[in-house]
C-alpha cells in the first residue's frame, strides 16, 4: 500500500510511472480522491483537537468555580463541556469514516513500478535479462511430453487426481513422489546453506494476512476461500511467512531477516484453458519452496540481486536450461515494484515454463503490515520486503522428466541422486 505522504509529494511521478501498468482511469482518479479525503481528515482532526483543548480548559475553570463557591458558573461550564464532548464524538465518527474511505482507496492502488521496469501490456513485452549460455537440448523425434512419461513410468496419476478432487490436482506416486520429495529437500538444503531460517507455517491464513501481502483484494478471485471460518488457503508461503512480522517494530541491526518455507500452494487459476494447462503446466495445487527477506531500504536491491543468484545457482545445479525475464509493467504483480521471472526450457514441448518469480515490494507490503524498524535517527521507518520461488516444483518436474529422457529411461541429475536414492527411472 502506498503512503499518502508519497502520493502528495510524488503525485505526477507516480501517475507517469503508472503508464507502464494497465491501470484504470478510476485508479488514477483515486490518487486525487485519497489526497482530498486526507485533507478532509486533517480539517476534522484540527477542529476536534481544538474542541478537546477547550474541554481541558473549561474543566480547569470548573474546579476554580467550585473552590470559589460559584456553583451556577460551574454548572453552566459543565453543560458547555457536555455539548463540546457531543460535538467531539460526531467529529470522531466522521474521522473514522474518512479514514476507512482512505484505506479502501489506497487498497485499489498498485505499487509504483521501478525505473528498470519496461513499458508493455502483456508477457510478450517482457525483456530477456539473461539467457542460458549453452545450446538448448534436442531430443529424439519420438520424445514424449511429461504427462505421457508420468503415465509410462507410473510417476503421476492425473486421472486419479481428477477422481479424488478434480482437474489440476495431480497425484504423485512411487518414484514420482520420491522425486518430488527429493526436490523439496534439495531446495530447502540450498536455502539453509544460504543462511535462510526454515519455517513451517500454517496453510490457511485470515483476511488480515491475505490483505497484508497484497493478495486481497487484488487476487481474491484466485484464492480458495473457506467461507465458514473465513480463512484462505495460501497461494504461496510468502503470505504466512511475511505476516510473521505484521505489526512488528524491528531494530536496524536485525536486518537482513532471511526465511524459507516449503508448503503446498493453492490457486484457482480461474480462466485457464488450452494446451498451457496440460499435465503439470498449470495446476491448482503444487509444492513450492519460498525464500523471503526483510531488509533495510538502502540494501534491498543488493539483496534482490543476491536472491536472483540463489535461484540461478539451483537451476545450474539441476542442469536445466533457463532464462531470466524482466517483467514489463502490464505483467507486473499488483504489489511488486520489480519482478524477474525464471523460466526453464521444456524440450519435449519446445517452450519455456515459468518456475520462479523474484520480487522486490519495497515498502508496499510493509506499509500494509505496519512492519517498521527503528532507524539511527530514532524514528520508525518502513522496511523493504522481498520474496522468490526457490523453486516451484510442478514445472521443474515437467522439465526434468522431458529433458532427461533417454532410450533407457529418465536420468536423475547428479545433485539429486543422494536425495532420490536412484540414478534413473526405468
Amino acid at each position: 500500500m502506498l503512503q499518502i505522504s508519497r502520493l502528495r509529494t510524488q503525485k505526477e511521478a507516480i501517475i507517469d510511472a503508472y503508464k507502464k501498468r494497465n491501470v484504470t482511469e478510476a485508479q488514477i482518479a483515486e490518487i486525487s480522491n485519497v489526497i482530498k479525503l486526507d485533507d478532509e481528515r486533517k480539517a476534522v482532526q484540527t477542529e476536534n483537537d481544538a474542541l478537546l483543548a477547550k474541554v481541558n480548559s473549561i474543566s480547569k475553570e470548573i474546579g476554580d468555580f467550585f473552590k470559589n463557591g460559584e456553583k451556577e458558573k460551574a454548572a453552566s461550564a459543565k453543560e458547555e463541556v457536555a455539548k463540546v464532548k457531543e460535538r467531539s464524538k460526531v467529529l470522531e465518527t466522521q474521522m473514522k469514516d474518512i479514514q476507512d474511505r482512505i484505506f479502501e482507496g489506497l487498497l485499489t492502488l498498485p505499487n509504483v513500478p521501478h525505473n528498470l521496469v519496461p513499458a508493455g501490456n502483456t508477457e510478450e513485452d517482457n525483456e530477456v535479462y539473461k539467457a542460458w549460455g549453452k545450446e538448448l537440448p534436442k531430443l529424439a523425434d519420438d520424445a514424449k511430453p511429461h504427462w505421457e512419461l508420468a503415465e509410462k513410468y507410473t510417476l503421476i496419476d492425473f486421472k486419479l487426481g481428477v477422481k479424488i478432487t478434480g482437474a489440476g490436482f495431480p497425484l504423485y506416486r512411487g518414484r514420482g513422489a520420491k522425486l518430488e520429495r527429493a526436490l523439496i529437500n534439495f531446495f530447502l538444503d540450498e536455502a539453509g546453506k544460504a543462511g535462510y531460517e526454515e519455517i513451517m507455517p500454517p496453510l490457511l491464513v485470515n483476511e488480515d494476512s491475505a490483505r497484508g501481502t497484497g493478495q486481497l483484494p487484488d487476487k481474491e478471485g484466485q484464492m480458495y476461500h473457506a467461507t465458514v471460518d473465513d480463512l484462505y488457503l495460501i497461494p504461496t508461503a510468502e503470505v504466512p511467512v511475511t505476516n510473521m512480522y505484521r505489526d512488528v517494530i524491528l531494530n536496524a541491526s536485525d536486518f537482513p531477516i532471511k526465511l524459507t518455507a516449503y508448503t503446498p500452494c493453492f490457486r484457482r487459476e480461474a480462466g485457464s484453458y488450452g494446451s498451457d494447462v496440460k499435465g503439470l503446466n498449470r495446476v491448482h495445487q503444487f509444492n513450492k519452496v519460498e525464500v523471503v527477506q526483510l531488509q533495510h531500504p538502502d540494501k534491498s536491491y543488493e539483496t534482490f540481486d543476491e536472491m536472483l543468484l540463489h535461484v540461478e545457482g539451483i537451476l545450474q545445479k539441476l542442469e536445466l536450461p533457463y532464462r531470466i525475464l524482466r517483467l514489463c509493467g502490464g505483467d507486473l504483480g499488483f504489489a511488486s515494484s520489480l519482478t524477474y521471472d525464471f523460466e526453464v526450457y521444456s524440450a519435449a514441448q519446445k517452450k519455456w515454463l515459468e518456475v520462479s518469480s523474484v520480487s522486490n515490494f519495497e515498502t508496499f507490503q510493509s506499509n500494509r503490515l505496519k512492519l517498521r524498524y527503528k532507524g539511527e535517527d530514532g524514528k520508525k521507518h518502513l522496511a523493504h520486503s522481498l520474496n522468490g520461488s526457490a523453486l516451484a516444483l510442478a514445472r521443474i518436474v515437467a522439465a526434468l522428466l522431458e529433458n532427461n529422457q533417454t532410450s533407457d529411461g529418465i536420468t536423475i541429475p547428479e545433485v539429486l541422486r543422494k536425495y532420490t536414492g536412484f540414478d534413473i527411472i526405468d
